[in-house]
This record gives structure tokens, sequence and C-alpha cells, in this order.
């Protein structure tokens, strides 16, 4: 699924169902000794994604821990990213010299709960959410608002190595299954240029809300 909003370039797989006993290596597993059973599925099974999306690039299978802020560590020359929610996990990875950064998101397709919005919107969005909704009713537009940041979060962090707060990125949502970033704070420098923002592309099916950001946009 979370292949259809990614580019040709990239690798992933996904799975709707935790993989029974998906095999760890040793120091994924160290992990995992107070982990509740729950919490081990997912993530044995994001894993276990994760090693098939890298075997699409010839890669043998290789333990995927936590770095910085908990953001995985891929093998050299590899980015990539993972996400879990209930029903669904995934992974996407590619080469670094195709493929700057990736971020992926998957969200539940239910309204963020209480006053979750205000703490992660800014009065721009807002707006545009009350008109996404005026149009298209039946999507959840504020939690796909926050699937989206998530995303474009996942593919920051990787290059500035700095946080990123919900106030520092406008998004901006297109129904057509699109949507960008506008970076509201000095973004890391790639290449010749300083990145300023994000595009992407969203899905909303089966319940489930996914968003995914692949490369980055140098300022003009």
């Amino acid at each position: 699924m979370i292949e259809e909003i990614l580019p040709w370039d990239v690798r992933s797989a996904d799975a709707f169902d935790d993989l029974g006993q998906a095999p760890l290596f040793a120091e994924e597993a160290a992990l995992l000794e107070r982990a509740v059973d729950k919490r081990r599925a997912e993530f044995a099974t994001v894993r276990g994604c994760a090693r098939r999306a890298l075997a699409e690039l010839g890669l043998p299978p290789v333990a995927v821990l936590p770095g910085e802020r908990g953001a995985p560590r891929w093998p050299d020359g590899v980015v990539g990213s993972m996400t879990h929610c209930e029903g669904y996990r995934a992974a996407a990875v590619a080469w670094a010299e195709k493929v700057t950064t990736i971020g992926i998101d998957a969200e539940p397709a239910l309204p963020l709960p209480g006053k979750v919005l205000d703490m992660v919107s800014l009065p721009q969005e807002r707006a545009l959410l009350t008109r996404l909704t005026d149009a298209a009713p039946t999507v959840c537009w504020d939690r796909l608002l926050f699937c989206a940041k998530e995303a474009v979060y996942k593919a920051w962090f990787p290059l500035a190595k700095r946080w990123l707060g919900f106030e520092d990125a406008v998004i901006e949502i297109d129904p057509d299954g699109t949507f960008s970033a506008r970076l509201l704070v000095s973004g890391p420098r790639v290449g010749d240029g300083e990145v300023d923002g994000f595009t992407g592309r969203w899905l909303a099916r089966d319940g489930l809300l996914l968003a995914a950001v692949a490369g980055c946009g140098p300022a003009g």
C-alpha cells in the first residue's frame, strides 16, 4: 500500500498484521527485554518490513537499531523510514545517491482526540482543514495533517539533526493526494542549497491514512 505514494526508486514493504515470531538480531532483542508482547510484535514486524525492503536494494539482513531521537540507523549509503500504527506497519528505503531523505507515517483514519489539533497546527492550517472538510467531509483531514507533519519530521531529522516543532512548518494539503511543507525555520544545507521545504503524497483507504516524503527542496 505504501508503495503507491512513493517514487519508483524507493523500495518498500508493509504488513497489515504482525508477522508472528519475526526474527530479531540479538542487539534488537536486547532492546525489548521489558517490552510487552504488543510492543515486541510491532517492533519485530516493522523491522521485518525493513529487511524485506533492504533486500530489494540487494542488501543482506542487518539489525535496524534506533539512533539519535529514535531515528533508525540504516546501512551506509541508505536512507529510509519506518512507521507503525494499529493494523499497519511499513518501511521504505533507497540509495542516498538517488533519494536525499525519506519520511513515512501511518495513522488510523480517526479524528484527532480532544484539543490535539490546536497543539499540532497553525491557524492557517486549521483554516485549510475547514475548507477541506467542507469539500470532502468523509476524510479525517485533521489526522491527515498530523500524519503529514510526522512524515516531514522523519524526512527532516536525518538532514538537520535537530528538532522540528509542529509550529516550524506550514503544511498545505491538496485533495489530489499531494501535500507540501514550507519551513518556517532555517533548514539544513544539502548540496549547493538550503532546504526550505518538502513535498509528499498521501493516501486515505481501508481505515488508514498514509503520508510519504521522498527528497527535499532547496531554496530558490
